[in-house]
């Protein structure tokens, strides 16, 4: 599975989407877009790429540009993946 099918599905299981998140593209907007996807969800959204992808995210990673949209999401697992 590609890391955007990976990042596809654990927004569709954290946000409990029923499915819908795996139709997504990196273009679909996130936050600010999707009512699922608020200030609370984010911290558990967090919590699951983190372990789902063995990736420790900082404070500053966490902003409305790397939650912005699926692929600004995924971009950001994979610099973590990178390092």
């Amino acid at each position: 599975m590609s890391i955007i099918e990976e990042v596809k599905a654990v927004l569709d299981e954290n946000l409990a989407l029923g499915g819908r998140g795996r139709g997504f593209t990196a273009a679909t907007e996130l936050f600010g877009a999707l009512p699922e996807l608020d200030s609370f969800a984010v911290v558990g959204l967090v919590a699951a790429l983190e372990s789902r992808f063995g990736i420790q995210l900082a404070d500053d990673d966490i902003n409305l540009e790397s939650f912005g949209s699926v692929g600004a999401l995924t971009a950001l697992v994979e610099m973590k993946l990178a390092r």
